[in-house]
C-alpha cells in the first residue's frame, strides 16, 4: 500500500476546520443590540439594567482598558428554529483562544439571574432545546473589556497594567450577537475528528492503529457533502464509529480528569476583576454540570467561594447544590492558593485554618488534599502543616517548568524538615489547564515517571490562570477517550478518588525529602520588595495584636478580644500571599492597591495593640517584647532617651529599670562595644569586623558591599532572575559622604550616602549597640533603575558546608558547593529572618526585616582558607508586567550577626523583625505563656477561635533537634489538649502542677488548648 498519510492528514484537517466548523451553527438570526458605558468601576445590576442604553451596531468598537459596557441583547427565535437546538452566540471580538486575559462577559435575564459567561472558546448561551419557536430573548450582558497584557508575548513594558495609564481607546470590535441553532451532528462529528486526529498523529509511525484512523478519516471525508455538510454528517459519524468503539488495551495508562479552572486571585488584573471572573466561571461550570452528570469540579481558594457569596448568592446558590449533587468538589482548603515559600508559618497555618473552616462551615465537607499547582516552588514544611490541618494528599504541577533537572517522581511521599511525610502527585500531564488534546495524553503517558509501579495519573482541566473552566467540548473529549484504543483511558472523577486509588495501588511510592525547589521564577523571592515588605511588616504586628489582645483579655477587666477584627485583618493579609501578589508578578494596579492594603492593615493592627496595651491598667511606662525569646536591648523611651532593658520573652519590664552595661565607643569610623570592634572603610564598606569574644576576624573581604547587577532574564522579567545577571555587575564603592551620626555610650553609628545609576541614592546607617553583637544597617533606597538588581554582599571567613535559611516553622539547610546540576539549579533561594552559615566552633548569620531573596557561594584564597559569601538581594527593578516596579523608596533593615549559633539567629531574627515596644500606662501581667528548655519556640499565642475563652499556643522546635521543656501559665490553669491546627483536640497534654510538658522531634509544630480555671 503506497503511504498516502501527507495527503489524508492535509486533507482531513482543511475540511475539518474551513467547512465543518463553521457549520456547527447552522442557521442565525442577529440580536437587536443596545449599549451603555458605565462609568467607572462596575456597577450593581440593578444600577445598569435602569441606565439608558443606545442602539449598537454589530463590527463597531467598544470597551476602553478596565472598562465595562452593558449590552441590551433582544431577539425572537424564528419559527424555523422549532425542533432544534436554539443558543445565543456571542464574540465581543476575541483576541486569540485564551479567555483569561481579554474581553469577557457575563450575561443576565432581566431579573439580574446570571446565565453563562462568554470567552473565546465558550461563546455560546443555551436558549432552548428543543425550541418551539417565537420564544423572546432578552438579556443584560455585562462585557468587561480587559486589557490583553500578554500582547507581544511580555516582550515589552506596556502601560494597560494600571487603569490610572491604561488610556481610553476601545481595544475590541464587536463581532457577533446572533440567535443561533446548534447543529448537533456537525457539532459532535467536529468532536469525533478532532479526537482520531489528534490520536493518529501521536500514535508512532509503524503502529497498525495509525494507519486505520488515517484511512477511515480518509473514507470518511468521502461521504462529506460539500453542499450539505449538516445533511451528511450523520453519515460521516457512522464512518467513523468503528474506529471510536475499539477499545483500549488492558494495561493502558488511566488518567483521572478532573474539572478545573484556575482563577489567580490578581495577576494581570486586579482583585475587583476576579471577583466578576469567579461569578463567569462559575456561572459557567454550574450549567455544564445541568449537561454532564458525569461532570466533577474541583475549587479551591475559599476566599473566591465568599466573594461569590457575597456577590452573586444566585451563583452561590448553584454552587451549593452542585456540591449536594456530588458534581463540585471543594478542594485545597486554604484561603487563597498562596506562594509556597514567602509566607511565614503561622500564615500557612492559617490559610489552612480560614480555608477549612470555610468548606466546614458553608459546605459541611472537610476537604482531604491540598491543591497548589501553581506556586512557584515549595518549603519543607508543608507536610507537617498540612497533615496538621487533617491533609492526606499534596497535589502540586509548577515543578514542571524546572529550568534545569527534570523532577525524578510524580507520585511520591513528601517528607518535610521533621519527618512527616504526605502523599504527593504531580501530574505528567504537565499542565493545569488540560483540554485532552492527543499531544496531552500522548505527553502524560511517555513523560510519566512510575511506569512499572503505577499505573494512574490526574490531569486538572478547563480553562485557566484567568479561570473560563471547562467546556461541553473537552467533556465530549472525555466521553470519547473513555475506552479508546491507542489512547490512556479518561475517566473524570474526584481527586479524592484519585489519590485513594493511587496510594492503593502505590503505598511504596518513593520518598522526596525537604524542599520542592522550583528550578524557575527565582526572582520571585525579591519582585516588588514593598508588597513583600508589607506583608513581613503585617505577619509580626498580627502575632503582637493576638498576644497583647490576649493578655488584656486576661487580665483587664471588660476588655473584649477582638475575633471579628482580627479574622477580617487576617484574612486580608492570607488574600496578598496569593502566588502571584506575593511574589511580585502582578500588574502595576495589584501592587499598588496591594501597598494601600497593608497600611491599612497596620494601622488597624497598631490600634488594636495599642488598645490592649492601654487596658492593661496604670503602671508607668513600660517595655514591651513580643518575641518568645528573652531579651536585653537598648531601647529609645518616649522622650528619645536611650536605656538598656531586660524585658522577658511576651512579657514587659519597667523602662526604669536600666541596666548597666559596657558603653559603645566611637573612635573615627570604629564603633566598638566589647563585644565587637567594626571599622568602616572610606568607602563606606565595612573593612573589618573583630569578634572580641572569639578574638577572630568574622569578614575576608569587603563587608556590606553592595553590588548593582544587570538584570535581564530570558524570558519572565519579574518572575526570573538567570544566572547571567553575575556576569556583568559594578560595585558601588563611590561615598557621596561618610559621616558618624551617633556617639551616645549605648548606641554608636556611621551613615554612608551613596548616589549611583540613573539618579538612585542610597543612605545607610550602620549601627553597633551596647550589649549586642549584632550590626544594624539601616537602609533608605531612592531607586530609580531599570531591568537592575541590587545585593548587599558579606564575605566571611567560614568554611561553611551548608547554609541554613529560615523557612515556616524551621530552617532548611542548602550545600553551599555546586557539585551536581541540582546545587548549581540553587543559585538563588528563599529564606525568612535570617540566613546561618557555620564551621565547627563558630557561625555567623545575616538578618533582615523585609527581604527573602539571597544566594551563598564559596571560594577558597590563595592563603588556603575559604570565604563563604551571603548576599541579600534587597531589590529589582523589572518592566514586565508592572513597568514601574519597585521603582521609588525603600526603608528596611538588615543585620550581621558574627558568632551566632543557630539559637542566636533564630533570637535575632525575631528580634530584629518584632521591635521592643514602650508605651505609657501599661501594668505588669504576667506573660499569658513562658517556656522553659531550649528549643521550644512560641510562634502564636491567641484566644480559641470557637469564642470559649480558651487559650491557644502554637510552639515548635527550631534548632532541628529534640526539645523537652515545661510551658507555664500566666493565669489558672484547669487542663490542656493537643489540637490539630484547626483547635480540635487529638489528645491530652501531659499536665502537672509546673505546667504543660512538652517533648518535641526536630522541627515539630505544637498546638495546645489551655482551659483557664475558674477564678475565685
Amino acid at each position: 500500500m503506497h503511504d498516502e498519510r501527507r495527503r489524508i492528514e492535509e486533507r482531513v484537517a482543511r475540511l475539518h476546520t474551513q467547512r465543518i466548523k463553521p457549520a456547527i451553527h447552522s442557521a442565525s438570526v442577529p440580536f437587536e443590540v443596545a449599549a451603555w458605558q458605565a462609568p467607572g468601576e462596575p456597577v450593581p445590576f440593578d444600577e445598569a439594567a435602569a441606565a439608558t442604553y443606545t442602539p449598537f451596531a454589530m463590527d463597531t468598537p467598544w470597551g476602553p482598558p478596565w472598562g465595562t459596557t452593558w449590552f441590551r441583547m433582544r431577539g425572537q427565535v424564528p419559527a424555523a428554529y422549532a425542533g432544534r437546538r436554539v443558543e445565543a452566540v456571542i464574540d465581543l471580538g476575541f483576541v486569540g483562544d485564551w479567555p483569561g486575559n481579554q474581553a469577557e462577559a457575563l450575561v443576565h435575564l432581566t431579573d439580574g439571574t446570571p446565565l453563562k459567561a462568554v470567552n473565546p472558546l465558550n461563546q455560546y448561551v443555551p436558549i432552548a432545546d428543543p425550541a418551539t419557536g417565537g420564544e423572546q430573548i432578552d438579556y443584560l450582558v455585562e462585557a468587561a473589556s480587559n486589557p490583553d497584557i500578554l500582547a507581544g508575548d511580555f516582550a515589552a513594558p506596556t502601560p494597560l497594567g494600571d487603569v490610572r495609564t491604561a488610556g481610553d481607546q476601545p481595544l475590541y470590535i464587536f463581532r457577533r450577537a446572533d440567535i443561533a441553532v446548534l447543529d448537533e451532528q456537525v457539532f459532535h462529528l467536529d468532536l469525533d475528528i478532532q479526537v482520531l486526529y489528534e490520536l493518529m498523529l501521536e500514535l508512532g509511525e509503524h503502529d497498525p492503529r495509525r494507519h486505520e484512523i488515517a484511512h477511515a478519516l480518509d473514507r470518511a471525508m468521502d461521504l462529506l457533502d460539500l453542499d450539505d455538510i449538516s445533511g451528511s454528517a450523520t453519515a460521516v459519524r457512522e464512518a467513523l464509529a468503528p474506529a471510536l468503539a475499539k477499545p483500549a488495551h488492558a494495561s493502558a495508562h488511566v488518567i483521572s480528569g478532573v474539572g478545573h479552572a484556575h482563577i489567580d486571585s490578581a495577576w494581570l488584573w486586579p482583585i475587583r476583576e476576579t471577583k466578576r471572573k469567579t461569578s463567569r466561571t462559575f456561572s459557567n461550570v454550574t450549567s455544564l454540570a445541568e449537561e454532564y452528570e458525569e461532570f466533577v469540579f474541583a475549587c479551591s481558594q475559599a476566599q473566591q467561594y465568599e466573594w461569590v457569596r457575597d456577590h452573586y448568592p444566585k451563583v452561590w446558590a448553584r454552587i451549593q447544590e452542585s456540591v449536594k449533587k456530588g458534581q463540585w468538589a471543594p478542594v485545597g482548603g486554604m484561603w487563597v492558593e498562596a506562594d509556597g515559600n514567602l509566607p511565614g508559618g503561622e500564615a500557612v497555618a492559617r490559610q489552612f485554618i480560614h480555608g477549612k473552616r470555610f468548606f466546614i462551615e458553608h459546605f459541611g465537607i472537610e476537604t482531604k488534599g491540598v491543591w497548589l499547582p501553581d506556586s512557584f516552588g515549595y518549603n519543607a514544611a508543608y507536610p507537617q502543616l498540612a497533615k496538621l490541618a487533617g491533609n492526606e494528599w499534596f497535589l502540586t504541577q509548577k515543578i514542571s517548568w524546572n529550568q534545569t533537572n527534570k523532577f525524578p517522581h510524580h507520585t511520591f511521599w513528601w517528607e518535610g524538615i521533621d519527618g512527616t511525610r504526605i502523599f504527593t502527585h504531580f501530574p505528567p500531564v504537565d499542565t493545569y489547564n488540560a483540554r485532552f488534546s492527543g499531544e496531552e495524553m500522548s505527553r502524560a503517558v511517555r513523560n510519566y515517571q512510575e511506569k512499572g509501579g503505577a499505573t494512574r495519573s490526574l490531569a486538572p482541566f478547563g480553562w485557566g490562570d484567568g479561570g473560563g473552566g471547562p467546556t461541553r467540548e473537552i467533556m465530549e473529549r472525555a466521553r470519547r477517550l473513555r475506552d479508546l484504543e491507542g489512547s490512556p483511558k479518561v475517566e473524570v472523577e474526584h481527586p479524592d478518588a484519585f489519590f485513594a486509588k493511587a496510594r492503593a495501588e502505590y503505598e511504596d511510592a518513593p520518598v522526596w525529602v525537604g524542599e520542592l525547589y522550583l528550578e524557575l521564577h527565582r526572582a520571585t523571592y525579591t519582585s516588588q520588595a514593598r508588597t513583600k515588605q508589607g506583608n513581613r511588616r503585617s505577619e509580626h504586628k498580627l502575632r503582637e495584636a493576638e498576644l497583647w489582645a490576649t493578655t488584656a483579655a486576661l487580665h483587664a477587666p471588660g476588655y473584649q478580644y477582638p475575633h471579628a477584627h482580627l479574622d477580617r485583618l487576617w484574612k486580608t493579609v492570607l488574600l496578598h500571599q496569593f502566588h502571584d501578589i506575593l511574589p511580585g508578578s502582578s500588574i502595576a494596579w495589584v501592587h499598588r492597591e496591594a501597598e494601600a492594603e497593608y497600611a491599612r492593615v497596620a494601622e488597624e493592627l497598631e490600634t488594636l495593640t495599642a488598645e490592649a496595651v492601654a487596658a492593661l491598667g496604670d503602671g508607668g511606662t513600660r517595655v514591651f517584647n513580643t518575641s518568645p525569646c528573652d531579651r536585653a536591648e537598648v531601647v529609645r523611651g518616649p522622650g528619645g532617651e536611650l536605656a538598656y532593658v531586660e524585658v522577658p520573652a511576651g512579657g514587659s519590664a519597667p523602662l526604669e529599670d536600666a541596666q548597666p552595661v559596657e558603653p559603645v565607643t566611637v573612635t573615627g569610623r570604629v564603633l566598638d562595644n566589647g563585644i565587637v570592634r567594626v571599622e568602616v572603610a572610606e568607602d563606606g564598606t565595612l573593612a573589618s569586623v573583630r569578634d572580641l569574644r572569639a578574638d577572630r576576624e568574622v569578614l575576608a573581604g569587603p563587608g556590606n558591599l553592595l553590588r548593582l547587577h544587570t538584570d535581564l532574564p530570558n524570558y519572565w522579567d519579574a518572575w526570573d532572575v538567570d544566572k547571567h545577571y553575575r556576569n556583568r555587575y559594578t560595585d558601588l564603592l563611590d561615598a557621596d559622604s561618610v559621616t558618624v551620626v551617633d556617639t551616645d555610650p549605648l548606641l554608636g553609628s556611621v551613615r554612608v550616602t551613596r548616589s549611583f545609576g540613573k539618579g538612585s541614592t542610597v543612605t545607610q546607617t550602620i549601627t553597633v549597640r551596647a550589649g549586642s553583637a549584632r550590626i544594624d544597617f539601616e537602609t533608605d533606597i531612592d531607586w530609580h533603575e531599570a531591568e537592575k538588581f541590587l545585593k548587599a554582599g558579606f564575605p566571611v571567613d567560614l568554611r561553611a558546608a551548608h547554609t541554613s535559611a529560615e523557612i515556616a516553622y524551621g530552617h532548611v539547610q542548602r550545600p553551599t558547593h555546586t557539585n551536581t546540576s541540582w546545587e548549581a539549579a540553587r543559585f538563588e533561594v528563599s529564606g525568612h529572618r535570617w540566613v546561618h552559615i557555620a564551621e565547627p566552633g563558630y557561625g555567623v548569620a545575616v538578618l533582615n526585616d523585609a527581604t527573602y531573596g539571597h544566594d551563598v557561594t564559596r571560594t577558597v584564597r590563595e592563603d588556603g582558607g575559604t570565604t563563604t559569601t551571603v548576599r541579600l538581594s534587597l531589590v529589582r527593578a523589572p518592566r514586565v508586567p508592572d513597568p514601574g516596579a519597585d521603582q521609588g523608596r525603600h526603608r528596611f533593615t538588615y543585620a550581621l550577626l558574627p558568632g551566632a549559633s543557630i539559637e542566636d539567629a533564630v533570637a535575632e531574627g525575631y528580634a530584629l523583625n518584632l521591635p521592643l515596644r514602650v508605651a505609657d500606662a501599661a501594668g505588669a501581667p504576667r506573660p499569658v505563656v513562658s517556656v522553659d528548655g531550649d528549643g521550644v519556640t512560641v510562634e502564636a499565642v491567641k484566644l480559641a477561635d470557637d469564642g470559649s475563652g480558651d487559650v491557644v499556643v502554637r510552639l515548635y522546635e527550631s534548632r532541628g533537634g529534640r526539645a523537652r521543656g515545661v510551658l507555664r501559665t500566666g493565669f489558672a490553669l484547669a487542663g490542656a489538649e493537643v489540637t490539630d491546627l484547626l483547635e480540635r483536640p487529638l489528645e491530652s497534654a501531659d499536665t502537672g502542677a509546673d505546667g504543660v510538658t512538652v517533648e518535641l522531634r526536630p522541627f515539630q509544630i505544637l498546638t495546645l488548648r489551655l482551659r483557664r480555671a475558674e477564678e475565685s
